[in-house]
């Protein structure tokens, strides 16, 4: 096993002449399929639409939208230009896209009409007015002088943009030398891709990650669930987070698998995916396997073919794992690591046993040194001893964009990123994940784990899913708030919660405060905001004549 200097137009134009006919890319519901040929054509015409709009080495491309067909056309046209490719969270409001587009120093933002309650059209004109009376590819805004152009991802024409059909139409016009001259000096470790971490805390930051980076990540992932050309994978996951565009997408760009792409979660639409695509893989974040496991007609599809896939995005629930082997046929894996490692530093491995699997995050990936560092004293801890995870390897970011002075808090002068994560490793060199720094709750002195109340809550017959997180307390700093989402039809009574506890964990774990509700505060990528947590908590108490003490 070994790494590989592959840049990302290098790895799909590979596939192109060795596989020219397997299929790349499908999305099962409309029937739209693209072998790697097809792919690999599409994709050099949209880089020299790209290139006919200003779009060169090193410029700033935003994508603002789901898995949308073209996302991947995209990503792939800014690779082999040596552009950069920023990827725009799909529940972005306002303020949050015009903090990105600053920020990145963007020059073109793709564009669909929305999701949910957001009119990315609209949004898009309040930030840029004067699209509304230029000409395409003569923008001038006086906030963002730095923007070029507006790119519509679609065959719907709006005022002062570009859609994709006029931009491939442009690429005609393009002799192909002009983007030979360009693929011929992008390298594996130029920067291709920035993503902006989710911004659980504080500001986003733009996360500079490189072909090498990114490519050889998801090469090892696959390696590690023994993905061959064979493999169909289904993608309900965001492209915009590292969960889709990486363990996703270049596990089958650098295996040449097909990858069945689902454009918002749906549990019905992946359900019949896998049915009718014959999948083998499957990705998620445990909120997605919950959705497909509960669906009122899970048992009409065949999900048989099935064997493997990942759970990862937050902390996975152990009776959940359990629920997805036996009833999904797959022996999944997680994959734990963060945007700012590309994003998988550990893994566990298809052969690893049932309880590893379970229980663990895996071992270290292959090329990357992982610590637990006590972050009192920098010094690695002791076999069996909590500390803060942190790696070194060939999947470490660039670094921040434009903002040095995070880079050098996040990795020291060792050269290993700080990951904010609690975790221990065992005597076999697994690793299991307890908490987050940020997440630990303190109450009257004693160190508390959200993480191991969860897992203890999962167990309560009734319970679909659950959150514990520190509620504010005057008396004891924090007080233990247990957040649950049960199951249909299931009623329930916070003294029944409390009733499980007893005499079963410490008595300072068990929650003080328990609300029953509907569902999380989330990022667009899945994870779990846990600061939100703590305020509902506050607010609910608040309307519910609760005293916090």
């Amino acid at each position: 096993m070994t790494l590989s200097d592959r840049t990302l137009g290098q790895w799909l134009e590979h596939w192109a002449e060795v596989s020219p006919d397997r299929e790349c890319i499908v999305y099962s519901d409309r029937n739209l399929r693209f072998t790697w040929k097809q792919f690999d054509h599409r994709v050099d015409d949209m880089a020299k639409g790209l290139i006919a709009i200003g779009v060169g080495r090193g410029t700033h491309v935003g994508i603002w939208a789901a898995n949308v067909p073209d996302w991947l056309t995209l990503l792939y046209a800014c690779a082999k230009i040596g552009a950069v490719y920023v990827t725009v969270n799909t529940s972005y409001k306002q303020s949050e896209l015009e903090y990105l587009c600053r920020d990145s120093d963007m020059h073109t933002l793709c564009i669909v009409n929305g999701e949910k309650d957001s009119d990315f059209v609209e949004m898009t004109y309040a930030m840029l007015p004067e699209l509304r009376a230029c000409e395409r590819g003569h923008l001038k805004s006086e906030r963002f002088p730095q923007m070029k152009n507006v790119v519509y991802v679609g065959q719907e024409k709006h005022r002062g943009m570009y859609n994709t059909a006029e931009l491939l139409l442009l690429g005609e016009n393009i002799e192909d030398n002009h983007l030979d001259v360009l693929k011929a000096r992008v390298e594996c470790h130029d920067v291709v891709n920035m993503q902006y971490t989710s911004g659980t805390t504080g500001f986003p930051k733009g996360v500079m990650l490189t072909h090498y980076n990114i490519a050889n990540n998801g090469y090892l992932t696959g390696e590690h669930m023994r993905f061959t050309a064979e493999d169909k994978l289904c993608c309900c996951v965001p492209l915009f987070h590292c969960f889709g565009v990486v363990l996703a997408t270049m596990n089958c760009l650098t295996h040449g698998c097909t990858e069945v792409m689902v454009e918002r979660f749906d549990p019905l639409v992946v359900l019949a995916s896998i049915h009718k695509e014959r999948c083998t893989a499957l990705y998620g974040v445990p909120t997605m396997f919950i959705a497909e496991l509960n669906h009122p007609m899970f048992d009409l599809f065949d999900v048989s073919s099935l064997r493997t896939g990942i759970m990862a995005g937050s902390l996975c629930p152990v009776e959940l794992m359990k629920r997805v082997e036996e009833k999904m046929f797959m022996r999944v894996t997680s994959v734990y690591g963060l945007t700012e490692t590309s994003p998988g530093m550990t893994q566990t491995r298809i052969d690893d046993t049932f309880e590893q699997r379970c229980n663990t995050v895996g071992r270290d990936y292959e090329f990357t040194e992982v610590k637990v560092i006590d972050p009192e004293t920098g010094n690695e801890c002791p076999v069996g001893t909590q500390g803060e995870m942190c790696s070194r390897g060939y999947n470490t970011m660039k670094g921040y964009y434009h903002n040095p002075e995070a880079t050098a808090e996040a990795i020291d002068t060792n050269g290993f990123l700080h990951s904010g994560d609690l975790g221990i490793k065992d005597a076999e060199g697994f690793y299991r994940i307890t908490g987050r720094i940020k997440d630990m709750i303190i109450r009257g002195g004693e160190n508390i784990y959200p993480r191991e109340i969860e897992e203890y809550l999962y167990k309560l017959d009734g319970v679909k899913d659950v959150q514990v997180a520190g509620i504010p307390s005057p008396k004891y700093g924090e007080a233990v708030g247990a957040f649950i989402i049960l199951k249909e039809g299931v009623e329930m009574h916070e003294s029944d919660v409390r009733d499980f506890c007893r005499n079963q964990i410490a008595r300072y774990k068990i929650p003080k405060y328990i609300f029953f509700v509907d569902e999380f505060p989330m990022t667009g990528s899945g994870k779990i905001q846990k600061f939100k947590l703590k305020e509902l908590g506050v607010r609910l108490c608040e309307e519910q004549g609760i005293e916090i003490v």
